[in-house]
């Protein structure tokens, strides 16, 4: 039997249940498809660093698979139309679980079976459905810790492997990747980032290796310092599917057993996946988490209105060097460092009160591992609008933060580098140091680097005057 294997969101070969068991039936066309954003149905389409990636994770693919089709359009119309074309029986792909995606492939599966072909999804992507984990009342959890405790124990199948002696069905049609024009084009603001990454199914493969030998040891702690190297940065790798959770999974469950390995520093790093996992959870069951409070309550926050300040932040230019540094790192990079997000994304909401759907658009544009439910959730959780949220109060205080998270100044000095002569004591607030010691380090506010764009303890008590309006539309309500 010969079978369509339609790829999105795992551009791998190795753990890929779609490929797998199309392989074993017989001869596979692997189809791509670049739906237009204007016409795909999708209101939050990939970013410009997540299509960066993309290009160049299926360009890695297509060196695995070089009989990988790729297409442009619409897949409602596209899927159906190659299925009769090309007289395949079958159509397999891996579950996506943003709602548009849910939609249309629901739609595209009625399609294929009213035209009596098979159409069979799998699960890739996640190590546990959303609708596989249940509290006891028999709902979704809203609250990360007994989502963790509830399935930290559960069995998770073993990665399947790569299929060997793939056989494709000849198919001349399709485009070139690169007229999928996926990559940026005058300016190329991403020059450069090849020479930091390495999208693709060998690139995850590496970094994982990579981390878990030399980077595990310490990560409960070091992983909040944006400093040190003590992060996997697979979360793009995830993103676009160039490695799955379950081979993350069982990976680290092999190091963590290995004699003297860090076993605890083990299970907080599968915590944060499963952390990815709670907010496809929410998503799923909340499909309205990108677009509306999760605790209406804070529809009555009294955002203002953007105007030049949102700029600043997105530009680095807030004058408080830990947040300029994160945001920095992100345009030249396409990350960040996931402490400074917190820290960068307080800053947003608490600090200069604009609406964190705004830091959530962002976001998205700019991170190569921008996936809807993290991206979403996070952002939610920072506000305090969100499941599990941080508590309204918890006002990140950025000049402790950098303080606290990079004490020798490491990370600022790398991505502010107009502050690099400054001393250590009056790095993370330039506007406090001595005129003479601004001086000698050739900094001059306002004009070398931004004055603060507001002060720390009036924006504090600006942010907790808005949290009252929404803690009193909640006694109203009730």
């Amino acid at each position: 039997m010969t079978t369509l294997v339609w790829f999105r969101q795992d551009l791998r070969t190795g753990d890929n249940p779609a490929l797998h068991e199309a392989a074993r039936q017989g001869p596979i066309l692997p189809v791509f498809i670049w739906e237009d954003p204007d016409r795909s149905g999708d209101d939050h389409p990939p970013g410009g660093a997540s299509r960066w990636w993309l290009h160049h994770s299926l360009a890695a693919l297509k060196r695995c698979l070089p009989g990988l089709v790729f297409l442009r359009g619409n897949a409602r119309h596209l899927i159906p139309q190659l299925a009769r074309q090309t007289g395949v029986k079958a159509v397999y792909w891996n579950r996506c679980y943003e709602p548009h995606a849910i939609e249309r492939d629901r739609d595209i599966k009625d399609s294929l079976k009213e035209d009596g072909l098979q159409a069979r999804s799998f699960k890739a992507s996640l190590l546990f459905e959303p609708w596989e984990v249940q509290t006891k009342s028999g709902g979704p959890f809203k609250v990360y810790s007994p989502f963790w405790k509830s399935v930290r124990l559960r069995e998770i199948a073993l990665p399947l492997p790569a299929p060997r002696n793939l056989e494709f069905l000849a198919f001349e049609e399709g485009e070139d990747l690169d007229n999928l024009r996926l990559l940026p084009e005058k300016p190329n603001w991403a020059a450069g980032w090849e020479d930091l990454w390495e999208p693709g199914e060998q690139g995850a493969d590496v970094r994982l290796k990579t981390f878990l030998k030399d980077r595990l040891e310490g990560y409960g702690e070091l992983r909040n310092r944006p400093d040190l190297p003590n992060v996997s940065r697979l979360s793009p790798h995830i993103h676009c599917g160039d490695i799955s959770p379950r081979q993350i999974w069982h990976e680290t469950r092999t190091r963590m057993a290995q004699e003297g390995a860090p076993a605890e520093d083990g299970m907080k790093f599968l915590s944060e996946l499963v952390w990815r996992e709670f907010s496809h959870h929410l998503l799923y069951h909340f499909p309205n988490l990108p677009t509306e409070n999760w605790r209406p309550v804070f529809d009555a926050y009294p955002w203002r209105e953007a105007g030049d300040d949102l700029m600043r932040w997105q530009e680095g230019r807030t004058g408080y060097p830990i947040v300029d540094a994160g945001m920095r790192e992100l345009w030249q990079t396409g990350y960040m460092h996931n402490r400074v997000r917190m820290v960068a994304a307080s800053f947003l909401i608490k600090h200069l009160r604009l609406d964190w759907r705004h830091g959530e658009a962002w976001f998205r544009d700019t991170l190569v591992d921008a996936d809807l439910a993290s991206n979403s959730a996070s952002w939610q959780w920072v506000a305090g609008s969100g499941a599990d949220a941080a508590p309204y109060f918890r006002i990140f205080n950025p000049m402790t933060q950098g303080r606290k998270f990079d004490p020798d100044g490491a990370y600022i000095r790398r991505w502010v580098p107009e502050l690099e002569r400054l001393p250590t004591a009056h790095l993370f607030a330039p506007f406090e140091a001595p005129a003479a010691v601004l001086e000698q380090a050739g900094v001059v506010l306002g004009e070398t680097y931004p004055q603060p764009l507001v002060d720390h303890a009036r924006a504090r008590q600006a942010a907790l005057d808005g949290y009252e309006v929404v803690k009193q539309a909640g006694q109203n309500a009730s």
